[in-house]
């Protein structure tokens, strides 16, 4: 596993490198300065109308950096010029020492090894003399990637964006791509093949590794959306210090698929994927799926719709004995506000940020259906200031132990 590395003299990059693509064409190490620049549906198909999302704004001060502009000496008469040169020195030396002052951060490809291939992801390392926490982001449902784009629903650099917001404010992150998506595809080309119970595996392989990083202090695991509830699941088998929970669903998910089919589905329709629904609650496959309803329940997905029903998210949250903090946004037209009451309920010492104004990609949105479909293929609108504000309190805010314990 590759780690952050590198001398002074590497080029500043304005902006993170793109998303993830195949292993061989992998970035470069990169200095990295910030730059301004569905239920999420399991395995399923955000373009299809069954699932599509249910018909104070500040924008991140985080997500850019502010720039100083000089003064131009066109056109100023001879008299004032001597009074114009100070003052763009000034406003330059300003410039340069507020670049200086920013945290820059070194990008690498890294990988770990699972029984079927290697998983990719990116490790996003602040330049730091001591260990900095380390993020290790889950993504959502389906094919999201490490960046938290999705090739069915659109791109969007959620959680790019927020690994360069945590590395600007001194916090290390690896975001990765999840077996069967993007570069980590074979290691699961089948979706067969796929479990909640792999996905809580590869957790602990990368918290293993991270671990292992005399660079990198206290691991914090946060997942997005579904990712949530297999960060959950992991946490206290990986010892992380603490969760970060983001749009997590607090139902068992045939819950909250019950709850969008009675808004969408005609009578017929809705009568058969009851039925689906608790054949597949029961354990049970079946392959008798009408066309409509293929992109939910397809058998090529129903086994790892068995393993996602048989999990209780508030349960399993519940069960945790290390901080954790709850973040909802209050305009998400997929997780509603309800699931993260749930969620607090069951672990009542759990922070809880109730977001106004922010959707399920962590955007400030109208609760408009056009508007939120459009921010979910917006990769330049910055993420919502109250978010990134709420994570980086509450990481730093987390006592610091001596020696971190090994994941097991």
């Amino acid at each position: 596993m590759a780690f952050a590395g590198g001398g002074d003299s590497e080029q500043l990059a304005e902006s993170v490198a793109g998303h993830a693509g195949a292993p061989k064409n992998q970035p470069k190490n990169q200095i990295v300065k910030p730059s301004a620049p569905v239920y999420a549906g399991s395995r399923f198909s955000s373009s299809s109308n069954l699932l599509s999302p249910r018909a104070s704004k500040r924008d991140s001060p985080n997500d850019g950096l502010a720039m100083l502009s000089g003064i131009s000496l066109l056109r100023v008469p001879n008299a004032l010029r001597l009074l114009a040169l100070p003052i763009t020195l000034i406003l330059s030396l300003a410039a340069a020492t507020a670049s200086a002052a920013a945290p820059s951060a070194v990008q690498r490809p890294i990988s770990v090894d699972t029984e079927n291939g290697k998983l990719y992801g990116t490790l996003l390392m602040p330049r730091s003399d001591k260990p900095v926490p380390v993020v290790l982001i889950v993504a959502g449902s389906g094919p999201t990637d490490r960046d938290g784009n999705n090739p069915e629903g659109g791109r969007n650099d959620s959680m790019k964006r927020l690994a360069v917001i945590l590395a600007s404010n001194n916090i290390a992150s690896v975001r990765y791509d999840k077996r069967g998506v993007a570069a980590s595809k074979a290691v699961t080309p089948d979706e067969r093949n796929l479990s909640v119970e792999r996905y809580v595996a590869d957790v602990q392989l990368w918290a293993r590794a991270l671990k292992a990083n005399p660079r990198l202090g206290q691991l914090i695991l946060l997942g997005h959306s579904e990712g949530a509830l297999v960060a959950t699941l992991a946490a206290e088998k990986v010892g992380a210090a603490a969760l970060i929970s983001v749009a997590g669903t607090g139902r068992p998910v045939d819950q909250v698929l019950r709850e969008q089919f009675q808004e969408r589905l005609p009578p017929d329709l809705l009568q058969r994927s009851d039925q689906l629904l608790d054949e597949l609650k029961a354990g049970k496959t079946d392959d008798n799926v009408p066309a409509e309803l293929e992109v939910v329940f397809r058998p090529s997905v129903q086994p790892y719709l068995i393993s996602l029903f048989r999990q209780d998210p508030a349960a399993a949250f519940g069960a945790l004995h290390i901080p954790a903090l709850i973040v909802q946004g209050r305009n998400d037209i997929q997780v509603g506000v309800g699931d993260a009451l749930l969620l607090q309920k069951a672990k009542p010492d759990a922070q809880l940020a109730l977001i106004d104004g922010m959707n399920h990609v962590l955007r400030i949105v109208p609760d408009d259906l056009q508007q939120q479909l459009l921010s979910y293929r917006n990769p330049t609108q910055p993420l919502a200031s109250e978010v990134t504000e709420r994570i980086l309190s509450f990481i730093k805010a987390l006592p610091h132990p001596e020696k971190r314990s090994d994941a097991r």
